[in-house]
């Protein structure tokens, strides 16, 4: 199987940081914005960058976008642009349409027209900013249900030193400890065992209950 392609449609602060980072980790990016210099900025960073609209579809064609292409579109407040450019993404059937939104009533909106995930990146890390202030252990979060989620989290100094058995996560604060990654090395160790020692430069990988993380100080 190739590597997957994604398509970043507007190059902000938001677009140009997906477009590095995608890259980066080895997917095939196609970048686009009508900036000059945006373009100049994530040639070096990107598989190929393109100084087009986006809402120009003959642009479109030429990249010969198919329906399991990922589609990023990444517009500041312009609500018309990224609307357009959704409902042309869906007339072409993509399967997977991200659009970023400033707000929760361009996420509706953008819903409407065939978005299949929409962002809000200042909402996200509020969210993420108030769950590190109420739980400093947790370095990030992932909701599975209304009441589970993983959490990615430092152990409190606490931990260091003891195994998975001694700590008594499961029993003592209803939390699972499904993997464990050393920070140093970036070896993990998935589903660690009861003898398993936790130390310094370890990072938890955990599920269980918002409430029963924020216990673990």
């Amino acid at each position: 199987m190739g590597t997957k392609r994604v398509v970043v449609i507007g190059l902000g602060i938001f677009g140009f940081n997906i477009v590095k980072d995608l890259y980066e980790v080895g997917f095939d990016v196609i970048a686009i914005d009508k900036s000059k210099d945006a373009i100049q900025r994530v040639k070096d960073c990107s598989t190929k960058a393109i100084l087009a609209d986006g809402l120009d579809g003959e642009v479109m064609d030429m990249i010969g976008l198919q329906e399991d292409d990922i589609v990023i579109i990444s517009f500041g407040e312009d609500l018309a642009a990224s609307t357009l450019i959704t409902l042309h993404m869906k007339q072409l059937k993509i399967r997977n349409i991200i659009v970023k939104a400033p707000n929760e009533e361009h996420k509706l909106i953008l819903e409407k027209v065939g978005a299949t995930e929409v962002i809000i990146p200042e909402k996200e890390i509020a969210r993420k900013l108030v769950k590190s202030l109420v739980s400093p252990n947790v370095l990030d979060y992932l909701p599975l249900t209304e009441n589970y989620m993983i959490f990615e989290m430092a152990p409190p100094t606490s931990f260091y030193g003891k195994t998975i058995a001694e700590l008594q996560l499961r029993n003592r604060h209803h939390i699972e400890v499904i993997a464990i990654r050393d920070v140093v090395t970036d070896h993990i160790t998935m589903v660690p065992g009861a003898d398993f020692v936790v130390k310094d430069g370890d990072v938890l990988l955990v599920i269980g209950k918002e409430k029963d993380i924020q216990k673990i100080k």
